[in-house]
């Protein structure tokens, strides 16, 4: 894993990014977290036509077309011979005296990608986690996938230092999404979901899920949900890259449902992993 790709070249890892990098000063610039399964990339086009997306509503250049950085970062797994973990990859609005408006139009964006080994949580897929609540104080477009992440790193923190999986957001009794993943509920049979507005992230893996409801015949609703529905709900779900689906049994103090991991959950895990399964198949 000692390649990178900085820009248009695969280089090692040592490469040195400017002090000046505005990614660096001011987290501006944005990112993707691309899962890759038995060498594999999953999702590659949402993902990219998610970047294009951010990069639009931040008004940062996009450096390449899409068919280029797909060969690039099929090069770097090849190179770093990665075969089940993530590609990393970031876009900064480049380099420039500091200064807090836009660079000049001729500051070149830096794009930086890095392969990681990470394994699926398949023990906690198959036993469930635990989550904690906490408030959401991050900015009103989360729906842009930017590279300022204190809010997450803090939730995340919390949920560390309480042996959880995730921190789930509430914004004032809503609740929105985690700090790195979307959260299902399931009552009645039935999933809801928070609806992909701009209070949170539309998740890769969370579209595939809802596609997977579809097939399973599992009725979804994107609409919004109290922590008291949370709480009470018959199951709980985190979604997010290499994370996949995994189950939450308890919220804090409070067990969800059985404390087990309910049958809808399951079978939503079963479908994903069937999934990945005719993604390596058909490779």
């Amino acid at each position: 894993m000692d390649k990178i790709l900085f820009n248009d070249s695969i280089v090692q890892r040592d490469k040195l990014i400017d002090i000046e990098d505005r990614g660096y000063q001011f987290g501006d610039g944005i990112y993707e977290v691309i899962g890759v399964y038995d060498g594999n990339f999953f999702m590659l086009d949402e993902h990219l036509e998610r970047l294009e997306r951010s990069a639009k509503e931040i008004r940062l250049s996009f450096p390449y077309q899409k068919q280029q950085l797909k060969e690039r970062l099929e090069k770097l797994v090849t190179v770093n011979q990665l075969k089940e973990g993530v590609i990393y990859l970031q876009i900064t609005r480049g380099e420039a005296e500091r200064w807090h408006h836009f660079p000049s139009d001729d500051t070149k964006p830096n794009l930086v990608a890095y392969t990681k080994l990470e394994e699926t949580l398949m023990e906690e897929e198959n036993n469930g986690a635990a989550a904690v609540l906490t408030e959401d104080i991050r900015w009103l477009r989360c729906d842009i996938k930017t590279l300022n992440l204190l809010p997450n790193v803090l939730a995340k923190q919390k949920a560390v230092e309480h042996d959880a999986v995730e921190a789930i957001f509430y914004r004032g009794d809503i609740i929105t999404e985690a700090s790195a993943s979307n959260v299902f509920i399931v009552k009645n049979g039935e999933v809801y979901t928070h609806p992909a507005n701009n209070y949170i992230l539309n998740g890769i893996t969370r579209r595939k899920v809802l596609a997977l409801c579809m097939d399973l015949g599992i009725k979804v609703n994107e609409e919004t949900y109290s922590v008291q529905d949370l709480l009470t709900a018959d199951e709980v779900f985190v979604t997010a890259t290499k994370l996949d689906v995994v189950p939450i049994i308890r919220v804090d103090q409070q067990s969800i449902g059985t404390g087990y991991p309910g049958k809808i959950t399951q079978k939503i895990v079963e479908a994903f992993r069937a999934s990945v399964q005719e993604l390596v198949r058909s490779s």
